[in-house]
């Protein structure tokens, strides 16, 4: 797959490996490192610097020639994780000051599972990340229009900073109550704060508004996507300013672009650390419709297992349309559009552990071993068992020719660390209890899948599973099982399409605003008739959106506008996030347009038995979504070449665990000879350099005419084998 217009380079940095996919001349290449958690830019570097060997270049002339570097990042994620921010300090209306900790009364467990939700008696609420005491109030009002009742006052504002100075404070958060309507008294105490505390005094600072930040109703969400934004701007700073620069010693002259968890990208100088938040996953949902679109798949589950998590999308009528209802950044409700993906702690490092306190429950994950130490097998000092050293002990995994025999694998010390820590407690050998293993991460993928897909009220048994990660290819018929799925398909660049999936994005910003328009009045009757209600705000979004553009050199002629909308029956309390068919109105079936958009969405989430038209139909906030189009890789077709593989394609045969009939011969093919047409059927194993493809008996694999690999599988059940019966049952 290859771009013949810009140069480009698209980096994912994963909590195992960093991945990377270059288009360089009209030929594609790609590449694995490992990630370097202490220095995110030394994996950034290797990464990169592999994909140059490739076209017989240095690091150096692949950056001097590269047009556009695009990075989906884990630092936000990081910070969160390791509660590494800076302490921050609350400025706020008074009355308002517990609105951060109530948490719309759900903050204990919004990032808990449907299951877990309703365990009262165990559940504790999250550690503020600013607690009680660094958080001041002042006497100020603006009301729900804008004007203001109670005027601030100077000295309170430079009173209560300094009491935020005296413990500690590095950075201010500023949220007042409809500020998002009249900024003017935030933008007051950030003047405030600059004059009495200038940089020579207190350093650099920063100072961030809500207003500025998130200008949308709703003080919680408000607040709290201020908050992260602030509490994660330094630690991305820095490790982005400092990337950026090396990018740029190396040779690199344009501006590093950052992955949006919208769907999007934008310049570093344009990006706030909330929208990089979970970019990653994104940017393999964005690869999965791109091939979706390419090959005439409308409904596709994205699914990708790296080292770390498992991360599930969706693509439905050919349309990436799940947006979060209520996005979440770790335990915060916040207010950004974000496209929704679940993540679920899954991967080749998830280690595995006998539960001896629930009778002997064998568990896999959410801990992962990362990349240091990295499972057993590594060789890198860990000493527990993971799913990637049941891989090697099931013989799926070839210890000499992991990620192309540039990492050696120590078979022996897994075999050591499952049968000291899994089998023998479970009365096992080393074979059935790594095959226990992989059963058992499978499910629960298979599981979570399931249960994703028929929340947003489809049947996944319905759509095609887009396999991919490093660990993707190999237990996406394992975890295919579990949903049902008939076709699997492993993309051509399965071990790194996150990265492919970021070279397919356009350059988008999103502007948000709050606004309450009435399409359809239930006293008065009838629709809309001022549609300039509608049309202002947007209009006022799209001056901004053409600014910012500007700034990139992108003109107005160049940027694409979309609309989506947050909205509800009147009276109703719960909202519907909906892709308006019109940016703006200009008839009575423009609205009428609208409503029956709506009212689509509407009965997708929540059914038509409980819509309310009695109450009329209300838009409550605006998001425009401004795309400026960028060159995409292509996908060259590739002629049949007949259903027999080549002879060079069998590589050898090796014995490989297939369950009940323990071991059997198997053959293993070079993925890189396979050709378009070529059918293999299983049980058999198929090596990339970067991916090993496990495909059991019973499934047949097919390359098709992009040599992306399509796996049918005839219909069963998840298989019962009589050794795993110690455990399955308590397991489900």
């Amino acid at each position: 797959m290859a771009d013949a217009g810009q140069n480009t380079i698209s980096v994912d940095i994963g909590g195992t490996y960093t991945d990377c996919y270059v288009v360089w001349r009209g030929k594609a290449a790609s590449n694995k490192a490992l990630t370097t958690h202490h220095n995110l830019s030394m994996g950034f570097m290797r990464a990169i610097e592999g994909c140059a060997r490739s076209f017989g270049l240095s690091l150096e002339e692949l950056l001097a020639e590269t047009d556009l570097v695009r990075y989906a990042t884990t630092v936000a994620m990081n910070s969160l994780l390791t509660r590494s921010g800076p302490k921050l300090g609350l400025i706020t209306t008074a009355g308002m000051d517990d609105v951060i900790y109530i948490g719309n009364g759900a903050q204990h467990s919004d990032a808990l599972p449907v299951e877990l939700k309703r365990q009262y008696r165990v559940l504790k609420r999250p550690e503020p990340l600013i607690p009680p005491e660094m958080v001041v109030t002042l006497r100020e009002r603006i009301d729900y229009a804008g004007k203001v009742l109670l005027p601030l006052k100077r000295e309170e504002v430079v009173q209560k900073t300094q009491y935020l100075v005296d413990q500690g404070a590095t950075g201010f958060v500023v949220g007042l109550i409809y500020s998002y309507v009249n900024p003017v008294h935030e933008q007051m105490v950030k003047a405030i704060i600059k004059e009495e505390y200038p940089d020579i005094y207190l350093g650099s600072q920063p100072v961030f508004l809500s207003s500025e930040v998130l200008p949308k109703k709703g003080e919680y969400r408000r607040f709290m996507t201020t908050i992260l934004t602030a509490y994660l701007h330094r630690g991305m700073a820095e490790e982005l300013t400092n990337l950026s620069d090396e990018l740029k010693d190396r040779g690199y002259r344009k501006p590093l672009y950052l992955v949006h968890n919208s769907g999007g990208m934008a310049p570093l100088y344009e990006t706030t650390s909330v929208k990089t938040y979970s970019a990653g996953p994104v940017g393999g949902l964005i690869g999965t419709q791109f091939l979706g679109k390419a090959s005439g798949a409308q409904n596709l589950i994205a699914t990708d297992m790296g080292g770390t998590s498992f991360d599930i999308g969706l693509v439905a009528d050919g349309e990436v349309k799940a947006y979060g209802r209520i996005p979440l950044i770790d335990w915060w409700r916040v207010g950004i559009s974000m496209i929704e993906t679940k993540s679920i702690g899954a991967g080749g490092g998830s280690i595995a552990r006998v539960n001896a306190d629930l009778g002997n429950i064998l568990e896999v994950g959410p801990a992962s071993a990362g990349s240091m130490p990295g499972p057993a097998c590594f060789d890198f000092g860990g000493e527990e068992p993971t799913v990637t050293d049941a891989d090697v002990v099931l013989g799926y995994i070839d210890p000499d020719y992991y990620l192309g025999g540039r990492v050696q694998l120590n078979k022996e010390k897994a075999v050591r660390v499952i049968e000291e820590k899994i089998a023998k407690p479970l009365n096992l050998s080393a074979e059935q209890a790594a095959f226990a293993i992989k059963r058992v991460i499978d499910g629960n993928m298979g599981n979570e899948i399931f249960k994703e897909v028929h929340l947003k009220g489809y049947d996944p048994r319905e759509f095609d599973l887009v396999a991919f990660g490093g660990g993707g290819a190999a237990h996406c018929c394992g975890y295919g099982e579990f949903v049902g799925a008939s076709r699997i398909i492993i993309p051509a660049t399965a071990s790194v399409f996150s990265a492919f999936g970021i070279s397919a994005m356009d350059l988008v910003q999103l502007y948000e605003t709050s606004k309450l328009v009435r399409l359809s009045d239930p006293v008065k009757g009838g629709y809309l008739a001022d549609y300039d209600q509608f049309n202002a705000p947007v209009r006022e979004l799209q001056e901004k959106a053409i600014k910012d553009m500007a700034k990139a050199d992108h003109s107005p002629d160049a940027i694409t506008f979309s609309l989506e909308l947050e909205m509800r029956y009147g009276m109703q309390p719960h909202t519907t996030t909906v892709f308006s068919p019109r940016v703006l109105l200009q008839s009575v079936a423009d609205v009428k347009a609208l409503e029956d958009a709506f009212v689509k969405a509407y009965n997708l989430t929540y059914s038509m038995a409980s819509a309310y038209p009695q109450g009329g139909i209300e838009v409550l906030s605006f998001t425009l979504r401004a795309t400026v189009p960028v060159s995409k890789p292509e996908f060259p077709k590739f002629e049949s070449k007949g259903a027999t593989p080549p002879a060079n394609a069998l590589k050898s045969t090796r014995m490989a665990y297939w369950g009940g009939d323990g071991f059997e011969r198997t053959d293993v093919y070079h993925a890189e000879a396979l050709e378009c047409g070529n059918i293999v059927r299983g049980p058999a194993i198929i090596e990339a350099v970067d991916t090993t493809i496990v495909l059991p008996p019973g499934s047949t694999l097919g390359v098709d005419e992009r040599l992306n690999r399509v796996v049918t599988r005839q219909e069963t059940k998840p298989e019962n084998d009589e050794h795993l019966n110690v455990f399955a049952g308590k397991q489900a």
